[in-house]
């Protein structure tokens, strides 16, 4: 078997290559293994390099060594592929997808990544793309990818960016008119926010359903509804800690296998920080499972 490590030096705040190089190179050749070391230079270049290992049909452990957005490109390259285990060497901001773990810290002792243990996980499948933790439409993915374009600006932080997108986004409305069909039933309504959670954490801190299961074979989808302005901050917080049962007339929970929303306009479409568009939108947990290792002894189920 062989072990490929594929860095993006783009991710997180500085670039990690030579750390993750120094790193990997003492691991594998203690324990006696081949391995590869790949660094992406644009974006796409982490799908593109994990799918042509992934095609060579040899059985592979590959590491994405960055963030969840790193993640994203290597699951999205070895879809299909079930030569190929994936796991996640965390250097980015938020590395929002293994804090489903116990111990989300020990993907970091890369000793312990090499004795792992191994489970297949659900997909999100959205219009052909794919996502490993989270799915989200509306107002929090419209912020999320307007920040790009204002962290461009000379001077500006990432949480200055983000600020400046939020208030961009609050003058330009909140909610937005959806027809979402969830089964058997069709819901016509103004929401603020659409998440559909096949993990439980994204956007740095957030947990809007701290239930969801990656492997469960279905999808934990929580609409929030209309909300004003003056609402915003208390809806974010209650959002952010999980706590929709508390609130029901704000938040509806729903677990499916399957929804489709239609919007008036396109819309982005948040895939694990990667920005998708569409106007019609079929989601749906895929076909293809992905094989995922994790350190020995430790346990991604919720309250276990």
């Amino acid at each position: 078997m062989k072990h490929l490590f594929i860095i993006n030096p783009a991710a997180g705040k500085y670039d990690h290559t030579v750390e993750f190089s120094n790193k990997i190179r003492e691991a594998c050749q203690k324990w006696g293994l081949a391995f590869e070391i790949a660094c992406s230079k644009a974006a796409g270049d982490c799908t593109r390099i994990a799918r042509q290992a992934a095609q060579t049909g040899e059985e592979l452990r590959i590491y994405a060594c960055g963030g969840d957005g790193t993640l994203n490109e290597v699951v999205t390259g070895v879809v299909g592929y079930d030569n190929v285990a994936v796991t996640h060497l965390p250097g980015g901001s938020g590395n929002d997808f293994i804090k489903l773990f116990d111990r989300p810290e020990d993907f970091k002792n890369l000793d312990l990544l090499l004795d792992a243990d191994e489970a297949r996980f659900d997909l999100i499948e959205a219009n052909g793309s794919y996502s490993l933790n989270i799915c989200s439409m509306g107002f929090d993915a419209r912020i999320g990818t307007e920040m790009t374009k204002y962290k461009r600006i000379p001077l500006l932080s990432g949480s200055s960016a983000y600020s400046i997108s939020v208030v961009a986004n609050l003058i330009k409305g909140i909610h937005r008119h959806y027809v979402i069909d969830i089964g058997q039933e069709r819901v016509d309504s103004r929401f603020s926010m659409i998440c559909i959670c096949n993990g439980r954490w994204y956007g740095g801190g957030y947990q809007p359903v701290p239930e969801a299961e990656p492997d469960d074979g279905k999808l934990d989808v929580l609409l929030v509804r209309k909300v004003s302005r003056l609402q915003v901050p208390t809806i974010i917080g209650k959002y952010k800690e999980g706590r929709y049962k508390d609130y029901p007339k704000l938040f509806r929970h729903v677990s499916t296998d399957r929804l489709t929303i239609h919007c008036d306009s396109e819309e982005v479409i948040n895939l694990d920080g990667e920005a998708r568009y569409g106007k019609d939108v079929e989601i749906r947990v895929s076909d293809q499972k992905l094989r995922f290792f994790y350190p020995k002894g430790q346990s991604y189920h919720h309250n276990k």
